[in-house]
């Protein structure tokens, strides 16, 4: 194993200044609100989302859907989990078993901010504007709760992501290194 830095950004939105024009949801998807019956399936559509991408050399939880059901688990049992800012989408079942696609969830931290957990989009899903719609959610999610500024954190090296959050109006507000132990190839 080796020490390994992580180049990351924290972003950061003003949520008064953000645009209320809602996104639609894309055709043939729908979005869930959170459940406490959904915690299985938040885990799964996250180690879905991430199991194969860089965040997994960051967070080596992401390897591993237990991994993942234990990072669910403790997110939904902070003291600032917002179910409103917790969202899934899934594919429209058309009568058959849903097919789950895409998670958020949300937390006030203890300063008083927003903060995004885990967007993710299953592989097969990308690309069809669901990071958008959930985001938004999640976003509106901390408005109603009275938040007025949210943040996350992005590999430095996950372009799509930061391309989507900069659209989305959040801003590099510092650069940060995570450090991680990596397995040797």
């Amino acid at each position: 194993m080796a020490l390994t830095y992580f180049k990351r950004y924290r972003m950061e939105i003003n949520l008064l200044r953000r645009d209320l024009a809602r996104p639609g949801v894309p055709k043939g998807y729908r979005l869930i609100p959170w459940d406490n019956s959904l915690l299985e399936i938040h885990a799964e559509v996250k180690y879905e989302s991430f199991h194969d991408t860089i965040d997994a050399n960051v967070f080596p939880c992401f390897t591993e859907l237990a991994g993942c059901y234990r990072l669910m688990s403790e997110i939904v049992r902070k003291p600032g989990f917002l179910p409103h800012a917790t969202w899934l989408a899934t594919c429209a079942d058309d009568g058959g078993v849903p097919e789950y696609c895409g998670t958020v969830q949300g937390l006030c931290d203890g300063s008083g901010l927003g903060a995004i957990q885990n967007l993710g989009v299953i592989p097969g899903h990308r690309g069809r504007g669901l990071g958008t719609v959930l985001m938004d959610r999640a976003l509106r999610g901390f408005r109603q709760v009275g938040l007025t500024r949210a943040f996350l954190e992005v590999t430095a090296d996950n372009w799509a992501a930061i391309r989507l959050y900069e659209r989305l109006g959040f801003a590099v507000v510092k650069t940060v290194f995570k450090a991680t132990e990596v397995a040797c190839s």
